[in-house]
Order: structure tokens, then sequence, then C-alpha cells
């Protein structure tokens, strides 16, 4: 939804954005939980498909499909952990290293910021003002030569809540395509049918929700994402059909 007029003037006020900047930044693990969820169900619904595709009883898949959701949200969880938490070494390396040549040797590094801006069009005192006042705040100086320097962001999500998140919406949305092979009272293509319209709601759901978050048309969003997760599916679908036939699977 398109911001309005008076919501733009409303938000601009002085003091709004005064409230604005003094708090600190937030930073979410939303895009976490969506990979997490759409990596979750293709993953489990791709498990039931080539299951199915292979001609394997509806157990068969159940237990495929569980065993493999619980071993990939943890996995995918741990790798998300590590990657965040290697972001954050990085940074404080290089914020290490920063510090270190300010202690060392300041003349170079207030240079380094004379230049930076002088490349982002300041000149004369106005670009000699900014230097002083950057380079008065020790910390401050710190941030400009890891953002403008190194292009490194000084916020990021917390590791272990990225982590959760991702595994969370993993188990929560990949378990659904299992669903309907906890039902001992429907026949295996039931099952499956089930399995794959569930399936599809969850992919379209998850597009949308995409789309509400990154400001993209809805039913584009939720359109491309389902047919992602059908294709991945399909070709779990073959693979598994294609090796019954070559192997003579009963």
């Amino acid at each position: 939804m398109k911001t309005t007029q008076a919501d733009l003037v409303t938000q601009h006020h002085p003091d709004a954005i005064k409230a604005r900047l003094q708090r600190p930044p937030k930073v979410s693990v939303l895009s976490d939980a969506i990979l997490g969820g759409i990596d979750g169900c293709v993953t489990t619904f791709a498990v039931v498909s080539g299951a199915i595709g292979a001609n394997f009883p509806a157990t068969v898949a159940l237990v495929l499909g569980l065993a493999n959701l619980l071993a990939d949200a943890f996995s995918m969880a741990i790798s998300n952990f590590e990657s965040m938490k290697a972001q954050q070494d990085f940074r404080s390396s290089i914020r290490d290293e920063e510090q270190h040549h300010v202690d060392q040797y300041p003349e170079g590094e207030r240079e380094e910021i004379r230049q930076i801006f002088q490349n982002k069009g300041f000149s004369d005192e106005t670009l000699e003002v900014v230097v002083e006042t950057i380079t008065a705040n020790e910390r401050l100086w710190i941030d400009t030569m890891l953002t403008e320097e190194h292009g490194i962001p000084l916020t990021a999500a917390n590791p272990f809540k990225a982590a959760a998140a991702t595994f969370t919406a993993f188990i929560a949305v990949g378990i659904m395509p299992l669903l309907p092979f906890l039902i001992s009272g429907l026949d295996r293509n039931t099952q499956f049918i089930s399995s794959a319209c569930i399936a599809a709601v969850m992919f379209f759901s998850i597009g949308s929700l995409k789309s509400l978050v990154y400001s993209k048309p809805i039913f584009r969003s939720g359109i491309s994402t389902l047919l992602s997760g059908g294709a991945a599916a399909s070709l779990a679908f073959i693979v598994g059909y294609v090796l019954r036939e070559a192997f003579g699977i009963k």
C-alpha cells in the first residue's frame, strides 16, 4: 500500500523525524522466516513427490518427509547462524583494524575521510568542517570508515534469532504437506492430491506475504513462488518415476 501525501507530511514533521532517528534501527528476521518457510515446503513436498513417483507406500513418504523435515530444518538453521556469526566476526575484525589505524596513524585515516567526502562533492571549508566533525568523535569516525570504505552495514540480525526464525518457519510450513499422510482413512492418491493442494496454498501464501513485506504485486509474487515450488516438486516426481521404471520397483 502506497503512503499518502498526508502520511508523508506527518512522518516528516521535525519532531517525528527526531523521535525516529533516536530509536535504534530495527533488524528484522522476517526474510529468514520467509526463506525458511519456502524452503521447508519445497523440500518436504519434493520428498513426498519423489516417494510417490517411485511408487513407495504412503507410510514411506511420511517417514522420509518427517526425517527430511527435521534434518533440513536443523541444517538450514545452523547454516544461517554460522553465516550471520561470520558476518559479525568479520565486522568486528574490520572495526578492530580501523581502530588500530586511527590509534597509530590518525592523519592517514583523516585523509581517507577527507577523500571519501570529497568524492561526494564536498570541498573547501565545508569539506574541512565535515572532516573535523567526523574525526572529533572516534566511534563516528570508525563507523564511517566501516560503511564508506568497506561497505559494511553497522547493524545485522542476531544470529540466534535469525536461526530460530528459519527453523520455526521451516518446521511450521514444511509439515503442512505431510498432514494428509497422517490420515489413515485416505488412499494414497487422495493423500498425495491433498498434499499437493496444501503445498500450493502454502507456496502462494508465502509468496503473497513476501509481496506485502517488499511492496510487490501480491498475485504475481504468489504465482511466482507457486511455480517455483511446483517445478521443484515436479522434478522430484519425475526423478522418482524414472528411477522406479529403471530399477523395476513394484
